[in-house]
Protein backbone atom coordinates (compact mmCIF):
# COMPACT_ATOMS: atom_id res chain seq x y z
CA UNK A 1 0.00 0.00 0.00
CA UNK A 2 1.15 4.08 -1.14
CA UNK A 3 2.19 5.75 2.76
CA UNK A 4 0.71 9.01 3.17
CA UNK A 5 4.68 9.86 2.48
CA UNK A 6 4.56 8.51 -1.30
CA UNK A 7 1.22 10.16 -1.74
CA UNK A 8 2.60 13.34 -0.64
CA UNK A 9 5.95 13.04 -2.30
CA UNK A 10 4.23 12.21 -5.75
CA UNK A 11 1.96 15.22 -5.45
CA UNK A 12 4.76 17.76 -4.82
CA UNK A 13 7.03 16.06 -7.77
CA UNK A 14 3.87 17.06 -10.06
CA UNK A 15 3.30 20.54 -8.48
CA UNK A 16 7.39 20.62 -9.59
CA UNK A 17 6.35 19.03 -12.82
CA UNK A 18 3.95 22.00 -13.89
CA UNK A 19 6.46 24.94 -12.83
CA UNK A 20 8.05 26.55 -15.93
CA UNK A 21 11.43 25.04 -16.96
CA UNK A 22 13.97 26.68 -14.40
CA UNK A 23 11.31 27.88 -11.65
CA UNK A 24 11.89 26.87 -7.91
CA UNK A 25 9.19 27.28 -5.41
CA UNK A 26 9.07 27.33 -1.68
CA UNK A 27 7.80 24.21 0.18
CA UNK A 28 4.98 26.09 2.44
CA UNK A 29 3.88 26.70 -1.30
CA UNK A 30 4.05 23.01 -2.22
CA UNK A 31 2.76 22.07 1.08
CA UNK A 32 -0.25 25.17 1.19
CA UNK A 33 -1.29 24.36 -2.69
CA UNK A 34 -1.68 20.63 -1.74
CA UNK A 35 -2.88 19.83 1.84
CA UNK A 36 0.42 18.38 3.10
CA UNK A 37 1.80 19.14 6.47
CA UNK A 38 4.70 21.55 5.98
CA UNK A 39 6.85 19.40 8.82
CA UNK A 40 6.39 16.18 6.25
CA UNK A 41 7.13 17.82 3.47
CA UNK A 42 10.23 18.77 4.60
CA UNK A 43 11.56 15.45 4.95
CA UNK A 44 9.78 13.94 2.19
CA UNK A 45 11.91 16.55 0.13
CA UNK A 46 14.97 16.02 1.80
CA UNK A 47 14.42 12.65 1.26
CA UNK A 48 13.88 13.34 -2.63
CA UNK A 49 17.19 15.40 -2.84
CA UNK A 50 19.20 13.01 -1.24
CA UNK A 51 17.92 10.89 -4.18
CA UNK A 52 18.84 13.37 -6.69
CA UNK A 53 15.72 13.63 -7.13
CA UNK A 54 14.69 17.44 -6.45
CA UNK A 55 16.99 20.10 -6.17
CA UNK A 56 17.03 23.19 -3.45
CA UNK A 57 18.63 26.25 -3.60
CA UNK A 58 19.10 28.37 -1.24
CA UNK A 59 18.74 32.48 -0.52
CA UNK A 60 16.17 34.81 -2.38
CA UNK A 61 14.64 33.37 -5.58
CA UNK A 62 15.44 30.02 -4.08
CA UNK A 63 13.38 27.07 -3.53
CA UNK A 64 12.78 23.42 -5.17
CA UNK A 65 12.88 22.11 -8.92
CA UNK A 66 12.91 18.86 -10.44
CA UNK A 67 16.60 17.80 -11.37
CA UNK A 68 15.76 16.25 -15.01
CA UNK A 69 12.53 16.45 -17.20
CA UNK A 70 9.59 14.82 -15.71
CA UNK A 71 9.74 12.21 -18.71
CA UNK A 72 12.85 10.80 -16.90
CA UNK A 73 11.50 10.35 -13.47
CA UNK A 74 10.10 7.39 -12.87
CA UNK A 75 7.36 6.36 -10.15
CA UNK A 76 8.58 3.26 -9.20
CA UNK A 77 11.86 5.14 -7.97
CA UNK A 78 10.08 7.32 -6.35
CA UNK A 79 8.10 5.14 -4.03
CA UNK A 80 11.15 3.06 -3.50
CA UNK A 81 12.48 6.21 -2.15
CA UNK A 82 9.80 7.09 -0.17
CA UNK A 83 8.12 3.74 0.80
CA UNK A 84 10.63 1.53 0.12
CA UNK A 85 10.32 -2.01 -1.61
CA UNK A 86 7.20 -2.45 -3.60
CA UNK A 87 6.66 -6.29 -2.43
CA UNK A 88 3.39 -6.26 -0.42
CA UNK A 89 5.57 -8.42 1.81
CA UNK A 90 9.57 -8.83 2.80
CA UNK A 91 9.39 -12.53 1.14
CA UNK A 92 8.34 -11.17 -2.12
CA UNK A 93 10.94 -8.51 -2.10
CA UNK A 94 13.74 -8.61 -4.97
CA UNK A 95 15.62 -5.52 -3.16
CA UNK A 96 15.18 -6.36 0.10
CA UNK A 97 13.77 -10.24 0.32
CA UNK A 98 13.47 -11.46 4.10
CA UNK A 99 11.83 -14.68 4.58
CA UNK A 100 9.20 -15.32 6.64
CA UNK A 101 9.82 -17.05 10.23
CA UNK A 102 6.63 -19.27 9.53
CA UNK A 103 7.43 -21.01 6.66
CA UNK A 104 8.67 -24.11 5.97
CA UNK A 105 9.32 -24.26 2.45
CA UNK A 106 9.45 -20.63 0.69
CA UNK A 107 9.76 -22.26 -2.97
CA UNK A 108 6.58 -23.55 -2.41
CA UNK A 109 4.35 -21.14 -0.19
CA UNK A 110 1.44 -20.23 -2.03
CA UNK A 111 0.78 -16.93 -0.20
CA UNK A 112 4.61 -15.73 -1.41
CA UNK A 113 3.94 -17.08 -4.84
CA UNK A 114 1.11 -14.70 -4.82
CA UNK A 115 2.58 -11.98 -3.32
CA UNK A 116 5.47 -12.05 -6.01
CA UNK A 117 2.86 -11.54 -9.09
CA UNK A 118 1.35 -8.89 -7.17
CA UNK A 119 5.28 -7.21 -6.60
CA UNK A 120 5.68 -8.25 -10.40
CA UNK A 121 2.81 -6.10 -11.75
CA UNK A 122 2.93 -3.62 -9.47
CA UNK A 123 6.54 -2.96 -10.52
CA UNK A 124 5.55 -3.57 -13.78
CA UNK A 125 3.21 -0.23 -14.07
CA UNK A 126 5.42 2.06 -11.82
CA UNK A 127 8.24 1.47 -13.07
CA UNK A 128 7.79 2.21 -16.78
CA UNK A 129 5.44 5.48 -15.63
CA UNK A 130 7.18 8.44 -15.41
CA UNK A 131 5.84 11.56 -13.61
CA UNK A 132 5.38 13.36 -17.17
CA UNK A 133 2.90 10.41 -17.71
CA UNK A 134 1.47 10.26 -14.82
CA UNK A 135 0.56 14.28 -14.98
CA UNK A 136 -0.62 13.81 -18.90
CA UNK A 137 -3.28 10.80 -17.84
CA UNK A 138 -4.20 13.80 -15.00
CA UNK A 139 -4.95 16.16 -17.45
CA UNK A 140 -6.96 13.33 -19.77
CA UNK A 141 -8.73 12.91 -16.25
CA UNK A 142 -9.99 16.46 -16.43
CA UNK A 143 -10.65 16.60 -19.75
CA UNK A 144 -13.17 13.43 -19.78
CA UNK A 145 -14.88 15.37 -16.66
CA UNK A 146 -15.49 18.68 -18.13
CA UNK A 147 -16.56 17.13 -21.00
CA UNK A 148 -19.39 14.86 -18.96
CA UNK A 149 -19.95 17.91 -16.76
CA UNK A 150 -20.83 19.74 -19.69
CA UNK A 151 -22.86 17.53 -20.73
CA UNK A 152 -24.91 17.16 -17.69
Amino acid sequence: MLTAKGKYGLKALAHLARLEPGATTQAVDIADSNNIPKKFLDAILGDLRHAGIVQSKKGPGGGYALTRPPRDIRIGTVIRVLDGPLAPIACASRTAYQPCTDCDDVKACVVRLTMVRVRDAMAEILDTMTLADMLGRSRAGRRRTGTAARRE
